[in-house]
């Protein structure tokens, strides 16, 4: 005798369809054939769960069982009290009764293998269950994809790298996931790992895990695109006589050479450090920025002043608004 599709999946027969389909979820990854590829039992059991979630997760189904039990399907197919031939009175019965319980664990006595009866004889003809549905109770199906976020680090998100995922899951804990970040993921970009989502109600394949991947913000460096911009501080004499200055880029730190009689805001492009992609590397771009000692004496402000004084101009000639 089948067992009661609530006690199956270990729910009151009042638990709603949240409950039930959380019920469903625990059992099957814990009976899931690949995770008990040796286990005949879980196997069987695995079977049982697919077929209960299938009748109660179905309004109409779980409607019909609840009135009428396991043969609810008989009463379905013509409407209870109706003949699904059109007339007369349903009777509920196994097509195995009709042949006398030939084939119940009787080889030898006309049932094709002794154990299915007139059933095994429709799947030994290729016609399959008789009354249309696989061994299962339905087709394979798709397990469900699982929606996730994650934030990587400025310098993973330009190099490309790796990152560890701590991914929750109903009925087995905690599961860490090592996952590629590719070089030059953008913020907001969606990774698919196939595979990594919701098990299979019915055997089939499991569903995917999209991960949307958050970018963290640098201290110094911005991007744009698969280009890197920075700010260099340079001192007054090193603006004034030109120097060498050490600048860290993705590709390790560089030197690069401030010409002389410089100003804060010119820039000076360093060719392929910028975003690492194969395809298309970046550019790198240094802004050079004075600054001036924070403890100037008033002897020394008064120098510069006077400096400055012999070299006439106007600084902000094309301004404009």
């Amino acid at each position: 005798m089948a067992r009661d599709h609530y006690e199956v999946l270990g729910v009151a027969k009042g638990a709603n369809q949240e409950e039930v389909r959380r019920a469903y979820r625990e059992l099957a990854r814990k009976y899931h054939p690949d995770l008990n590829r040796d286990n005949a039992d879980a196997k069987k059991k695995f079977q049982e769960v697919q077929v209960a979630f299938e009748v109660l997760n179905d309004p109409k189904k779980r409607e019909q069982y609840d009135r009428f039990g396991p043969a609810f399907e008989q009463h379905g197919a013509g409407g209870p009290g109706g003949s699904p031939f059109g007339g007369g009175q349903s009777f509920d019965f196994d097509l195995n009764d009709l042949f006398g319980g030939v084939g119940r664990g009787q080889a030898g006595r006309g049932a094709p293998g002794g154990q299915g009866g007139f059933a095994d004889l429709f799947k030994h003809f290729g016609g399959g269950d008789p009354r249309g549905r696989s061994a299962a109770g339905r087709a394979p199906q798709r397990g469900s994809d699982i929606q996730h976020a994650i934030t990587v680090p400025f310098a993973t998100a330009v190099l490309g790298g790796s990152a560890s995922l701590a991914l929750q899951r109903e009925g087995t804990g905690t599961e860490t996931l090592s996952v590629k970040i590719p070089a030059g993921v953008t913020d907001g970009k969606k990774i698919r790992l196939r595979g990594q989502g919701d098990p299979s109600p019915n055997n089939g394949a499991s569903g995917d895990l999209l991960l949307t991947v958050h970018v963290a913000p640098h201290p110094f460096y911005r991007r744009t695109g698969n280009r890197l911009d920075v700010v260099a501080p340079i001192t007054l004499a090193e603006a004034a006589r030109g120097a060498k200055i050490d600048v860290p880029t993705p590709k390790g730190t560089i030197t690069l050479t401030v010409p002389p009689g410089v100003s804060s805001g010119k820039k000076l492009r360093v060719r392929g450090h910028g975003v690492q992609t194969s395809d298309n590397p970046g550019d790198l771009f240094v802004e050079l920025q004075i600054l001036l000692p924070e403890a100037l004496s008033p002897a020394d402000a008064n120098t510069l002043a006077e400096i400055a004084d012999r070299y006439t101009g106007e600084p902000r000639k094309e301004l404009r608004w």
